[in-house]
């Protein structure tokens, strides 16, 4: 007869229950405006217009729009000067017509004197290792000697000290954003395409803003492959570990496209790290109308029990047992309610799938016998109604627990 190992028995007898908590990584908190970024606040729900910010109505009215529908911090591209000016013009208008929105200045190639106006305008000021001091690529390089590569990195310093004494002194915060597809070419000859260059990339970055005695930043390291994503961010962990470093991660998966698969590949990404602990804000990159990706980045969160947003609704695959048609009743139970937060619903085909599988739930609609719903609250049988009155009995069930609010 086949027997238990003694030495697997020993350890699951002292083995703790299995936690279902997701304890995450401690992090400083990071202000950008009044929003703050890890020190175990809320995973921070960021996305990024794409009108050009030369037009100010537009770009106004787009920031709007995301902030309204709960996107916490927007993200404005700054290609010229012009454009950091206008900086300026928008968060005036936003003030005056609407409120303050927390804004991140985007800042590429060889951006001093960008990144020192739009710093005036904005809350924080993101910056690409790869592309803030930019070196044209030698089509015949070979090597880079080590003088080559000390060279670069003391003009990387002095383009970026400025910079980081002006965040300094107002108080405002930086994202050192590392893409996968834009690592400097002397970090690709050092370290090669890899997750080591995007982290050697940053913490570059990041001892130079330490020796200036600034911390108030948050670290990326996109990529559009899911692997190379998780492997980059993981690889940071371990190394801010390793040097005593407790900056707070933005993730996401740059590139991710569109529709379901850039839905799925972003959750990949994301939601894999934020299971482990890792990471503060997350952005979910989709090529469609940004307002899209804020109702992913909270149905992540919402899955994880990371943020509680919206009502959760749980639901059986449907069966040949099921009394009533289920994905036609679920959606008539979504409409009426899914304007509420904070509860969870289950809507159960039979009593086989019901109060056992539901009972987390706050509320449980389920199929007992044919024609009739049994209304739940817990694991307590409340009442049975006819079925066509299902969904106005369990909205007056939630009304008289005083958990109603009106649309």
């Amino acid at each position: 007869m086949q027997t238990l190992d003694s030495s697997i028995q020993a350890t699951t007898n002292s083995a703790p229950e299995f936690d279902t908590v997701i304890h995450r990584r401690k992090t400083r908190p990071v202000k950008v405006g009044d929003v703050t970024i890890g020190g175990g606040y809320p995973v921070v729900v960021q996305s990024m217009i794409n009108e050009d910010t030369l037009d100010i109505d537009g770009s106004v009215a787009a920031i709007r729009r995301l902030h309204e529908i709960g996107c916490e911090i927007v993200r404005v591209t700054v290609p010229s000067m012009a454009h950091a000016k206008a900086m300026a013009e928008i968060k005036d208008k936003l003030t005056k017509t609407y409120k303050p929105v927390p804004l991140v200045a985007d800042v590429h190639h060889n951006g001093l004197k960008i990144a020192l106006e739009v710093a005036k305008h904005v809350d924080k000021v993101r910056v690409n290792p790869g592309l803030y001091v930019f070196e044209k690529p030698k089509a015949n390089r070979t090597e880079y000697t080590q003088a080559e590569f000390d060279e670069i990195g003391e003009k990387i310093r002095e383009t970026l000290e400025p910079l980081v004494i002006s965040l300094r002194e107002q108080g405002k915060a930086m994202r050192i954003g590392v893409n996968h597809g834009s690592l400097a070419e002397r970090m690709l000859f050092t370290y090669g395409d890899t997750p080591e260059g995007m982290v050697e990339s940053a913490i570059e970055f990041i001892r130079i803003c330490e020796s200036l005695d600034f911390k108030n930043l948050v670290i990326s390291l996109k990529a559009s492959r899911v692997p190379v994503m998780l492997a980059a961010y993981r690889l940071m962990v371990k190394r801010m570990d390793e040097l005593g470093m407790d900056y707070p991660l933005h993730l996401g998966v740059t590139e991710a496209g569109d529709g379901e698969y850039g839905r799925i590949k972003s959750t990949a990404g994301i939601a894999t790290l934020l299971a482990e602990g890792i990471g503060d804000t997350i952005r979910v990159s989709l090529t469609e109308a940004p307002e899209k990706e804020i109702p992913v980045c909270y149905s992540i969160l919402q899955a994880l029990g990371l943020r509680k947003t919206m009502v959760e609704y749980v639901a059986c695959p449907s069966c040949g047992r099921t009394l009533f048609n289920l994905e036609e009743v679920l959606h008539q139970v979504r409409e009426a309610t899914k304007h509420l937060t904070g509860l969870d619903i289950a809507v159960m085909g039979c009593i086989v799938n019901g109060p056992g599988e539901m009972a987390d739930a706050d509320y449980g609609y389920v199929g007992k016998q044919a024609g009739y719903i049994a209304l739940y609250r817990g694991r307590e049988e409340i009442k049975r109604v006819p079925q066509d009155n299902g969904v106005e009995e369990l909205i007056n069930l939630i009304k008289a627990d005083g958990r109603w609010v009106d649309p």
